[in-house]
């Protein structure tokens, strides 16, 4: 019965270990935070000249940031990354966004400076990425966490990485599923060998008795 509660505990243990491994590799997947360092407009949409831009940022599916200094074209506008309405946007791990920066428009749908495919590995090796486009925009982005997925290199690199990281996982998981497989058929056999040693002790038993009853009969002892 030792020998049972010692495997049981084990396969406990094993299947708590993968699971917790499995939790904690999922996990891994994070977000990376965008801010805007600087921003410069080279021309506005509105047909009076007069009348002060409306500039925001935003991305597929999310709410619109509003850059309320961005007042004028070709005046450059740099911020520290503390304004009430930063950070822009969160990028995930090595996924996209469609995002643009727009002008609101109050007669007809909102006029587009760009629009693009918004991505970690935009970012260089210093967590910088610019976005320039000629006659229209000219921004600034920060994202510390997105270095990691850079530049070339570091993408192929860190694609490498969650690879072999994957190959880990996969590697520990079947480990776990063949140590289980193991320890269970340990038990049945175990358990068959039980039987088997039960049934031959009986056997032994009996043929004992059996023999004992012979001797007796031989000796003119039995009743």
């Amino acid at each position: 019965m030792a020998i049972l509660d010692l495997m049981e505990v084990r396969i406990s243990a094993i299947f708590l270990l993968g699971s917790s491994f499995l939790s904690c590799f999922s996990g891994l997947v994070l977000s990376a935070i965008v801010r805007l360092d600087s921003i410069e407009i080279y021309k506005t949409h509105e047909i009076l000249k007069s009348v002060k831009p409306k500039v925001y940022f935003s991305c597929k599916g999310e709410n619109k940031t509003d850059l309320p200094d961005v007042k004028k074209s070709h005046e450059l506008y740099k911020f520290k990354g503390e304004e009430s309405w930063q950070p822009l946007t969160e990028l995930p791990d090595k996924k996209c966004k469609r995002c643009g920066f727009y002008e609101k428009d109050v007669f007809k749908s909102d006029d587009v400076f760009d629009e693009w495919e918004f991505c970690p590995s935009d970012f260089t090796s210093d967590g910088k990425y610019i976005r320039f486009k000629d006659n229209e925009v000219n921004a600034t982005f920060s994202c510390p966490k997105c270095t990691p997925s850079s530049t070339g290199s570091n993408s192929a690199s860190d694609s490498h990485k969650g690879r072999k990281g994957m190959h880990v996982a996969l590697i520990i998981l079947i480990s776990a599923l063949i140590s289980t497989v193991l320890i269970l058929g340990l038990i049945a056999a175990y358990k068959y060998w039980q039987k088997k040693k039960r049934e031959q002790d009986q056997a032994r038993f009996l043929k004992l008795f059996e023999e004992g009853d012979d001797i007796e009969d031989e000796l003119g002892l039995g009743i």
